[in-house]
């Protein structure tokens, strides 16, 4: 018979790629030995098993091939079943190959897998289940492993340092073998280049200095922004200006008071409507960091001043110096331009308009203004979702549980002149 090979590694930068294949492809040839020879190989490199065979390229590479009378091979040997599959992914495959007649082999079964013998069906499916098992156990201990590391230790845990600091080499790694490899730890420290105009930003805000007007007065004086302080770093970024979002993230960021911080921005994996599975990365509540128990790194902001500037951004004084109640603030956005509707007190009663020109870093074209697209009424806006929640049959919502709801639920109104739209949140992206 001629056989396919397929096998699989995922993670290169602890893994050998070539070791790995080598092993699974001896493990394949033993099943084979005197049954037939292997004539083409498909091996995925960097690629997690829980990644649909059809969105890893080599295995949808062999899964274009099955499909091909003309493919050269019979049947397909994996170097090993929980590499190859995880979950029920052999069981969604097997039709598929089936249909074009070739067989799937597994050194677990010391052959070729018969779905229609309730023992072949009942070991794929346990091989699919400890497959996904393993996959959890070890996300496990690793999260839980940097999870204490930064909270106990105060341990940088890679990524690109904030804007301020740069990294410097923290001594041997703890573990004795990776320590005999040459590996090193890194921490945090200032960066000469870049600290000051942290340290501004902060104590501009600290004065009541709004985000576009930090990023105006920054792009003015020709500061480079942080893609383009860190250009090596920042690859993925072509930003070359300040922005508000820019700003915002870094009065956002509390490593800026000398501690270390895990977990802001995970990494997780979303199963979509057709069964497929995407990598998506989601800003995490601040309930869910990992904030290290004592201070990891030079502070750029005291714990007081960092508190500080957040509430700049909760609280805006009216003129008459009286706190005003938004009940909608950070819910809205403009249909136009997109940008977060700002809080507006006006005629005695609280709304929200498009301050396009004077909430953005870049000039307007009317003399530095640009006339607002959107103005919205609070106690209408309210009233209109009071009627609307109600309409669906479901428990009515008082006023003051609606905002709650929609926080809660992870939606935002996105409004224009004449209508509003509730769709998903969105979070944006990092510093600049």
């Amino acid at each position: 018979m001629r056989f396919a090979f397929y096998g699989r590694v995922s993670t290169v930068e602890y893994q050998d790629a070539g070791s790995s294949l080598g092993w699974q492809r001896d493990s394949a040839s033993e099943v084979i030995a005197g049954r037939g020879r292997i004539v083409a190989e498909f091996f995925d490199v960097g690629c997690s098993r829980r990644v649909p065979w059809a969105r890893r390229s080599e295995a949808a590479r062999l899964l274009e091939a099955v499909t091909d009378p003309d493919r050269g091979f019979d049947a397909i040997i994996v170097g090993e079943a929980e590499r190859a599959f995880t979950g029920t992914q052999l069981l969604h495959l097997a039709p598929v190959f089936l249909a074009h007649g070739v067989q799937v082999w597994l050194p677990e079964v010391d052959g070729p897998v018969d779905l229609a013998d309730s023992a072949h069906r009942a070991l794929s499916m346990q091989l699919g289940e400890r497959s996904r098992r393993e996959v959890s156990r070890d996300r496990y201990r690793t999260t839980a492993a940097m999870r204490a590391q930064a909270r106990d230790q105060g341990r940088y845990l890679g990524g690109r340092p904030p804007y301020g600091y740069r990294l410097v080499d923290a001594g041997p790694h703890p573990n004795a073998a990776h320590a005999l490899w040459g590996r090193r730890l890194h921490r945090l420290d200032l960066d000469p280049a870049t600290a000051e105009t942290v340290r501004w930003i902060f104590a501009r805000r600290l004065v009541g200095a709004g985000l576009a007007a930090i990023a105006r007065e920054l792009n003015d004086r020709g500061v480079p922004c942080p893609s383009a302080a860190d250009p090596e770093r920042n690859r993925h970024r072509r930003g070359s200006l300040w922005t508000v979002q820019t700003v915002a993230s870094i009065l956002g960021n509390p490593r800026y008071t000398g501690r270390q911080v895990w977990n802001r921005q995970p990494h997780d994996h979303q199963r979509l409507p057709d069964g497929d599975l995407v990598e998506v990365q989601r800003w995490a509540h601040a309930s869910d960091w990992v904030i290290s128990s004592r201070p990891a790194h030079p502070a750029l902001v005291s714990e007081a001043d960092f508190v500080a500037a957040q509430a700049v951004c909760a609280a805006r004084a009216s003129a008459d110096n009286d706190h005003h109640s938004y009940r909608l603030t950070g819910l809205l956005r403009c249909g136009f331009c997109g940008r977060r509707l700002d809080a507006h007190w006006v005629n005695d009663r609280p709304g929200y308009r498009c301050r396009h020109g004077q909430s953005t870093a870049s000039p307007g074209r009317r003399g530095g203004q640009r006339e607002s697209y959107v103005y919205v009424r609070e106690d209408e806006l309210l009233h209109d979702l009071t009627t609307a929640l109600t309409a669906t049959g479901d428990p009515p919502l008082s006023i003051d549980q609606i905002p709650a709801l929609l926080a809660r639920q992870g939606i935002t109104i996105v409004c224009d002149r004449t209508r509003r739209t509730l769709t998903p949140a969105s979070r944006p992206a990092g510093t600049g």
